[in-house]
Order: C-alpha cells, then sequence, then structure tokens
C-alpha cells in the first residue's frame, strides 16, 4: 500500500504541473488574441476612454506575469472573474453548465461500461469465428462514425418519426426522473457508442491474449471451472488495459461533448464553450478549459490510483 501511495502521490505532483501549464497556455492565448485583448472583447466602435476603462478594470496595463498571478491566485479558489456579457460571476455560470455535462458522462460511462465490458468478455472468449467477424465489423463502424453524423441521424429520425424520445432540450433530474432520463437517451447513445466499441474491441484482445497464456492452460489442466478462472485470472489480468481505455474515453466525453451537447440542445460546459468562444467571452472561456482540464487530470488520477489495486507490480515498477 506503501507503494501505491508514494506512485499516487507522485502522478498527483505531476498532474498538478500539468494543471499549471494548462493555466499558462490558457492565459497567454487569451491575451495574445490578434489586436490584444481589449481589442478582441470590444466593439470596434467603442471610445478610447471604454477602452481605457476596460484596461484599468481588469490591470491590461500591468506586467504580464503579474496579471497571470492575479488571475491565477483567484481561478485557484474558483473565482474566475465575470462574464463580459452581464457580468455574472462565472463561477455562478458554470454552477448551472457542470451538472448537465457531469450527467452526460457519467451515463455515458455507465453505458459503456455495463454493455461494452460484458460484450468485451464474450467476444474474447468467442469460438466462432462468425462472432468474432460480427464483432470487429461492427467495432469498426461504430468507431468510424464521427458523432455529428450519428447525432444528425437520430436528430433526424426521432423528429422525423416521432419515435418517443426528446431530441432537444435538458429536463433536470430533480424536476422529472422520467423526462431527464428521456431527454438524455440520445446524447448518452451518441456519446457512448464510440466508447463502446473501442472497450469491446481492448477488452475483446485482452481476453484473447489472456486465454492464449500458459497459466490458462494450467488452470484448465487443473479443472478450475469457468467462472472461476474468468473472476480470478481473465478478469485481473484483462484490467488494466481497460482501465487505460475508460481513462481515455473520459478525454473523448469532455471533448465529445462539444458536438453532442449541441446537437441536442444540452446547456452544458461544451455548449458554454461554443457560445462564448463565438461571443469572445473569454472568462468564460479560460474558467471551463481549466476546469476541464483539472477533470481530465483528477480522472487520470484516479486511474493511476486503479492500476496499482489491479496490479501492485505496475506501482512498484514506476517508483523503483
Amino acid at each position: 500500500m506503501k507503494q501505491i501511495s508514494r506512485y499516487v502521490a507522485g502522478r498527483a505532483a505531476t498532474g498538478l504541473l500539468t494543471l499549471f501549464l494548462v493555466s499558462v497556455l490558457v492565459f497567454l492565448a487569451i491575451h495574445f488574441v490578434p489586436g490584444g485583448y481589449e481589442q478582441a472583447v470590444m466593439s470596434p466602435m467603442a471610445s478610447d476612454q471604454a477602452r481605457q476603462n476596460l484596461i484599468d478594470k481588469y490591470s491590461l496595463d500591468a506586467p504580464l506575469p503579474l496579471q497571470f498571478w492575479d488571475w491565477f491566485r483567484h481561478a485557484l479558489v474558483g473565482d474566475f472573474g465575470q462574464s463580459l456579457g452581464d457580468e455574472t460571476p462565472v463561477r455562478s455560470l458554470m454552477a448551472n453548465w457542470i451538472p448537465v455535462t457531469a450527467e452526460l458522462a457519467a451515463l455515458a460511462t455507465l453505458f459503456v461500461m455495463f454493455i461494452g465490458l460484458p460484450l468485451a468478455l464474450l467476444a474474447g472468449m468467442a469460438r466462432s469465428r462468425l462472432a468474432r467477424g460480427l464483432s470487429r465489423l461492427g467495432g469498426a463502424l461504430a468507431m468510424s462514425t464521427p458523432d455529428f453524423v450519428l447525432g444528425s441521424l437520430l436528430v433526424y429520425l426521432f423528429s422525423t418519426y416521432a419515435l418517443g424520445l426528446s431530441v432537444g432540450g435538458y429536463v433536470p433530474f430533480a424536476d422529472d426522473p422520467g423526462a431527464n432520463l428521456k431527454s438524455m437517451a440520445l446524447p448518452v447513445f451518441t456519446l457512448g457508442i464510440f466508447g463502446l466499441a473501442v472497450v469491446i474491441r481492448t477488452g475483446r484482445d485482452a481476453v484473447a491474449a489472456v486465454l492464449s497464456s500458459p497459466h490458462i492452460t494450467a488452470a484448465t489442466a487443473r479443472g478450475e471451472s469457468t467462472s472461476h478462472i474468468v473472476r480470478h485470472h481473465i478478469l485481473r489480468n484483462a484490467g488494466i488495459p481497460l482501465v487505460t481505455v475508460l481513462t481515455t474515453y473520459m478525454g473523448y466525453l469532455l471533448g465529445g461533448a462539444v458536438v453532442v451537447e449541441s446537437l441536442f440542445s444540452l446547456p452544458g460546459l461544451g455548449q458554454a464553450v461554443l457560445t462564448n468562444v463565438g461571443q469572445r467571452n473569454y472568462p468564460v472561456v479560460q474558467g471551463v478549459v481549466l476546469v476541464s482540464a483539472a477533470a481530465f487530470i483528477f480522472l487520470n488520477l484516479v486511474a493511476d490510483f486503479l492500476y496499482g489495486i489491479i496490479d501492485p507490480r505496475v506501482a512498484k515498477d514506476r517508483t523503483s
């Protein structure tokens, strides 16, 4: 356990450094837009006095390192400034957006895990050439279909033929659990189908590799039952590549949410980024990007901890 703790602590330090570098890049990208920050956020018709007021308000005439430190120290406590439109605190806006994206990501992950993992196990243990071929074909089709193509097709089908599921809008779970699940069904399927295909392919190959190993042959020769072999040999040895895939999929969720939330009119972080980039509402964009990066780094830390639990040799090798 000590080795696992050291391993995770090292990865946490790397994660914090990564988050700091992301914050630097985001800050510089915003402040080096063509024409300068004040020109980017103001109308070309704004008066010189209005521009000077903006410079004074955000201390844009201060040295860049001081500007960054002032922004970063506030961001560390969740203060990302105010929206340029109505001066609403960015923290308040994100408090409305984060639950939507979090629910979408959580449901998509559950969809991938509870459907993908059993199918991966079955595909890996399948003896039939037809079954293996169908799993490969289905995976290839799912992985090669972009989210916006699948989502657009679903929107067209369900809006044209009134098949009973919502194709736009969001109903909070607290208001109506049934309507909430109906509004999330198509977005979850659209966002989850790629991850489902990747998990099935990775799990199938990992299970097949474990089944062909000598210790499985020995276990079979000893008369161990199939269920015992699955629990004590296959799941443990195939677990690490699956954890890796699921963690990578978490990062994909953050990017895929931009497309899916826009297609299905979900008021989450993804749609907020698109809207506020178009409006040059940079305090909002900075806050959303930083929070998304922090979420991705945290998920990687969780994955690193799971590596150590599944196979302590991983932690031992990386701390030695």
